[in-house]
């Protein structure tokens, strides 16, 4: 393992040893403890159908229910935020019963996203349209998402869950105040493979933690696969992640995205005194 590996790795807070269980309990206390320390009364977490929300949402109902047993009060919120008809709704709407929220909303962001790609296009459109169109509007459709859950967390003395880990921080796969933003980030530090095993240990089902990861932002090419984005695996960027030794092809690209999203993964930038 070289230096900018391990800088790297201390960066996003990966740890050298770790036991499902012992992760599971540790976030679940994190939420409670964070719970009662803001005097937070919900949680609230958009569900996609991916592992990661899932599991995210594993644990916040977890310790909202933990929390009750000890004389609080908490609950927790699943919001369905899809854009019109999801394409892998089916999913969704399974891992909402996996994890059997005290609440769910849901919300159809179409309407609001669709309005705002338009007023852009008004005076703007040179800047918007063309082969990136798509992705421009999944930008827009990953920041209605955050406007949702937060007008929801405003309304509820809330605090909004945030998906993000170590592998897609890694990466920089996410919207800069988009999915990126949010109060609280109980995955933060696992990577793929220690985040699939903490859904497992939770009781998730199996086509659930193993479904192929997708971001479906992009109209034009839903349930892309994030490694088609890539342009290598999670088991490379696990790898990598667990000071692991990659091939130099994935290594560069590794952290060619690192570097290019550095100001992802940074506060806003301000003048220095």
């Amino acid at each position: 393992m070289f230096e900018e590996q391990r800088e790297i790795i201390r960066a996003l807070g990966v740890a050298g040893d770790f036991d499902a269980a012992a992760e599971a309990e540790r976030r679940t206390m994190f939420l409670v403890d964070y719970l009662r320390a803001s005097g937070s009364r919900t949680l609230i977490l958009g569900i996609s159908g991916g592992v990661d929300s899932l599991t995210a949402g594993l644990l916040a109902q977890r310790a909202v229910t933990r929390l009750r047993e000890s004389g609080g009060h908490a609950e927790f919120m699943a919001v369905r935020l899809p854009y019109g008809t999801q394409a892998d709704e089916a999913d969704a709407g399974k891992a909402v019963a996996t994890i059997s929220p005290d609440r769910t909303v849901t919300i159809d962001i179409k309407p609001a996203a669709d309005a705002m790609m338009s007023e852009v296009r008004c005076e703007a459109d040179d800047l918007i349209s063309g082969e990136r169109l798509h992705f421009h509007l999944g930008n827009i459709k990953a920041r209605q998402r955050m406007i949702a859950q937060y007008a929801l967390a405003g309304g509820s003395r809330g605090l909004v869950i945030g998906t993000d880990h170590a592998a897609e921080a890694l990466m920089g796969f996410y919207t800069k105040f988009g999915d990126g933003a949010a109060d609280i980030l109980p995955l933060a530090g696992l990577n793929k493979r220690r985040v699939r095993a903490v859904a497992k240990y939770l009781g998730a089902p199996d086509d659930l933690v193993f479904k192929v990861p997708t971001a479906d932002l992009e109209s034009d090419a839903p349930l892309k696969p994030d490694e088609d984005v890539y342009g290598v695996t999670y088991d490379e960027i696990d790898d990598f992640l667990e000071g692991k030794a990659v091939g130099e092809d994935s290594l560069l690209r590794i952290l060619a995205a690192y570097r290019a999203t550095a100001h992802k993964r940074a506060l806003p930038v301000s003048p220095t005194l």
